[in-house]
């Protein structure tokens, strides 16, 4: 693509649906010092099989970590979506605290309920424990637990949507709702109304 066309990409209007233009997520990307550990838990108990296993070429620099021969692998997450771990050599880099701004804090997956609490014996077969199902939301519930590298990580599953899970369709508020919240960070009632867009009358 020529400087000009990337111009032009910019400041050509999107439109109101451009979320809907997007699949969703590629993928995850988190670290760790030690990959086999990490192939251990995410292939061997949550059943994610290995998709992916490469080192980044030397002298390619696309914001990946700052190390020669960085091994960076990928794990199908199920619905064409990848987590995936570069592997830090150990002791180069401290443990990150998953609260701190500009951290990942968990990552939750969608899960039937079956899934859910099979997912959940899995864990405590293999040792990991595990909170849950805990409601997290009107028709929500999720189990929350550990991977080896400290990673906080969630489950989540609608139970009255059985084998048919939708996201998008169980978390929508009424804009009313909505309103009340948004007015408790900004009180700007145009900005509050063309925030409340996405959300049922």
């Amino acid at each position: 693509m020529s400087d000009a066309q990337v111009a032009e990409a910019a400041v050509k209007p999107l439109g109101d649906d451009f979320h809907r233009k997007l699949r969703g997520v590629h993928h995850l990307v988190f670290n760790t010092d030690d990959m086999k550990m990490t192939i251990d838990f995410y292939a061997g108990v949550l059943g994610m099989p290995l998709v992916g296993a490469i080192k980044v070429e030397e002298g390619v620099d696309r914001g990946n970590p700052k190390f020669p021969n960085i091994r960076h692998y990928f794990f199908d997450m199920g619905n064409d979506s990848m987590l995936a771990f570069f592997e830090i050599p150990k002791g180069a880099k401290p443990r990150g605290d998953r609260d701190a701004i500009g951290t990942m804090q968990h990552v939750s997956f969608v899960a039937t309920p079956d899934v859910q609490l099979a997912l959940k014996a899995r864990l405590e077969q293999h040792g990991y424990e595990c909170d849950g199902p805990i409601r997290t939301s009107p028709g929500s519930q999720s189990i929350y637990f550990y991977d080896p590298n400290g990673i906080r990580l969630e489950a989540s599953s609608a139970p009255a949507q059985g084998d048919n899970q939708q996201i998008m369709a169980n978390r929508r508020m009424t804009k009313a709702q909505a309103r009340l919240e948004l007015a408790t960070l900004y009180d700007d009632p145009d900005w509050i109304e063309r925030a409340v867009t996405a959300f049922r009358d």
